[in-house]
């Protein structure tokens, strides 16, 4: 299920970023898009986070998750 709503946030991002791209240039339209993804994984991971502070887990810091841990 979240594979799929990953893979829909992205085509809708992508679907109007190209809307975008071609009223306002291509540099817009990257901008767009990095934002609109940026903000969906912002709230994805902050949630992850919520998620493993309800389990009792250790919150790592960015540093810490990349030395650790490959996902």
């Amino acid at each position: 299920m979240n594979g799929i709503k990953n893979k829909m946030v992205v085509f809708l991002a992508v679907t109007i970023g190209g809307m975008v791209g071609l009223l306002k240039g291509e540099e817009a339209r990257q901008k767009w898009v990095f934002r609109i993804r940026s903000k969906y994984d912002n709230r994805r991971q902050m949630a992850e986070r919520k998620s493993i502070a309800r389990k009792g887990g250790v919150l790592l810091d960015d540093i810490e998750m990349a030395a650790y841990h490959k996902s």
